[in-house]
């Protein structure tokens, strides 16, 4: 408790947003760093000033987080922090990732995550096109995210599942209030084949407001979001619409051109969105950061199944310094300049760290002294 409890009393603190934390985290490295501060010190990172200052140093522990941390960890759940190893590095890259996520299941350190989100009433086309695409993009060792919701997202998931593949659900509510009930089933077997997380405390109920913040958190975590079915006001296409703020792929079905339902994805394809005909579509979206394995192995026996569903695809153990490296990184070219930025690593220092992980195959380079994460 004593680790996260600084966690939770800084995310308390009125006037600390997302942005704000993930600021002072860059900045201190930890929220008992920033506890030790100076009114003058945290002031001086942007966006903050000395009012907000002085509210963080004398802010007092609440005893619900107390209460929040020893539930969390009575009920068998991870609380995944901004530092921590296992927080997705796409999404702690985005304006405001949350400080800390609640996680039931596993998480990997793997980019290959695709969203797949859609109409919550959708018609059988949409769910035979959802879970077919699910199913092909695990085959090829990619994960699939979504929301959980009923219609696409749970067929998203489903799809997934099915392929023996792995999923992750992104929940606009508490891990303690599934919504929908109807899909209780479906949480405990997404646990057991990937994760379950939200940025809500345990009992937050699935309030509408809650779930634009949690679309944030779909498109983030994910390489490009595919929608599939969704009416001309939808909750999909503000995930679409935060994927492109947060420049990552943005890909849509085409459907019906006489269906409502389809008129949503119909004009993210008029406005760019990439058409999808088929998982292809997808794939080649991605040549130049990860290598694709187009070759499916058919075997049907069940130690193949067993294979499939325990092998994770791990990054090597990385060091203090490679972390950072690391978490500056995405799917895209940086130029080695944003790298120290981001880092505060000494140049000569981060060239010689950039080599080993290039060796490690972590790390690719392109002309001009840009990089990129390579798996």
């Amino acid at each position: 408790m004593d680790k996260l409890l600084p966690w939770f009393t800084l995310k308390s603190v009125p006037g600390v947003g997302n942005h704000i934390f993930k600021l002072l985290i860059n900045r201190f490295g930890s929220p008992e760093t920033v506890f030790k501060s100076t009114i003058a010190d945290i002031a001086g990172v942007d966006g903050i000033n000395a009012k907000t200052a002085s509210a963080i140093l004398s802010f007092k522990t609440l005893s619900k987080d107390k209460n929040e941390i020893i539930l969390t960890k009575k009920k068998g759940y991870q609380i995944i922090t901004l530092t921590d190893p296992l927080y997705p590095s796409l999404l702690y890259q985005i304006h405001d990732p949350p400080p800390f996520i609640y996680l039931y299941g596993n998480l990997d350190r793997s980019i290959k995550k695709i969203a797949i989100v859609g109409s919550r009433k959708a018609t059988a086309y949409g769910i035979t096109i959802t879970k077919r695409l699910a199913q092909e993009l695990v085959s090829h060792k990619i994960t699939i995210i979504s929301g959980m919701a009923l219609g696409i997202d749970t067929a998203a998931h489903i799809g997934a599942l099915a392929g023996y593949g792995k999923t992750i659900a992104v929940l606009g509510s508490g891990l303690e209030q599934i919504y929908p009930q109807k899909n209780r089933k479906l949480f405990q077997k997404i646990s057991e084949n990937g994760a379950v997380i939200s940025e809500f405390s345990l009992h937050t109920r699935p309030e509408a407001y809650n779930f634009p913040k949690r679309n944030r958190i779909i498109s983030g975590i994910s390489l490009g979001t595919i929608v599939v079915e969704a009416a001309s006001r939808s909750g999909s296409l503000i995930t679409a619409r935060m994927a492109a703020e947060q420049n990552r792929e943005v890909f849509a079905v085409p459907g019906n051109i006489n269906s409502f339902k389809s008129t949503g994805t119909h004009r993210l394809i008029k406005q760019g969105a990439k058409l999808v005909e088929n998982v292809n579509d997808i794939l080649e979206e991605f040549q130049h950061i990860f290598t694709i394995d187009d070759k499916k192995d058919d075997t049907k026996d069940d130690a193949k199944k067993e294979t499939v569903n325990r092998s994770i695809e791990e990054i090597p153990e990385l060091s203090y310094d490679e972390d950072k490296i690391f978490r500056a990184l995405g799917p895209y070219p940086v130029h080695i300049d944003e790298i120290i930025r981001k880092s505060s690593l000494e140049t000569g220092k981060l060239s010689s760290i950039l080599m080993q992980m290039e060796l490690k195959g972590i790390v690719q380079q392109f002309p001009g002294k840009l990089f990129s994460l390579k798996i």
